[in-house]
């Protein structure tokens, strides 16, 4: 599995790429209002800390765009002109799905975010995404189960082999990383904090300190 970083922080993403070797970066308007830098130099900031490697950065389009898909395509042609990182974000709903056709068409890779449901995913990947987003913390802070939707749509695209990733987005805590990693998702997204603390455990501090006290108590010659 792929472990992306949700942020548009160059400092949290250059910690994230030395330590724990990230795959690749999501943005979105949030995160680069959160960066206090205007969205162009931020996002080519980014993408330039990723050139000549295979990871990707995932670069939103313009949510007033989203109700008219040659707009969000203009719009998708010019940033994927920016890097060869870029991946480009677009909402999945009829807009989103038909400009991702065009742009698949011509080669620029596509992220079909805010998913919600299996048979939006199935449309992605029949349009050609590269990527397929499900968020599933909304949907599990909701009360909604999200383990069988993330395995609903990995069985889809196996199904039909597909050439989609599945991009589990919306990621709270390493429970969640995990379920993502046992359903068989290809890629799980999550903001820094949430790594940080799925990385550590209690238990593992604990011990550390009791065969430390070992260490110091046993003559080294």
């Amino acid at each position: 599995m792929k472990f992306f970083l949700d942020s548009a922080l160059v400092d949290e993403i250059r910690h994230a790429l030395t330590m724990w070797d990230i795959d690749g970066v999501t943005t979105n308007p949030r995160h680069v209002q959160a960066s206090g830098k205007p969205f162009l130099a931020v996002i080519q900031e980014i993408g330039s800390m990723f050139e000549g490697t295979d990871k990707t950065v995932s670069v939103q389009t313009n949510p007033a765009s989203h109700g008219d898909y040659q707009a969000i395509v203009e719009e998708a042609r010019r940033l994927a002109k920016l890097s060869p990182t870029f991946v480009i974000k677009m909402p999945s709903t009829e807009h989103g799905f038909k400009a991702c056709r065009v742009l698949s068409d011509e080669g620029i890779r596509c992220n079909l975010t805010l998913c919600f449901s299996a048979a939006q995913g199935l449309q992605a990947m029949r349009m050609g995404a590269y990527y397929v987003s499900p968020f599933i913390g909304w949907k599990e802070g909701n009360g909604e189960e999200v383990q069988s939707f993330i395995e609903d749509l990995v069985a889809i695209r196996d199904n039909y082999n597909f050439g989609t990733e599945v991009l589990v987005a919306a990621v709270r805590n390493g429970r969640q990383i995990a379920d993502a990693a046992v359903s068989g998702a290809d890629i799980v997204t999550a903001g820094f904090s949430v790594f940080e603390e799925a990385f550590k455990h209690p238990y593992t501090d604990m011990g550390i300190g009791k065969f430390q006290e070992f260490w110091d108590e046993t003559p080294y010659e």
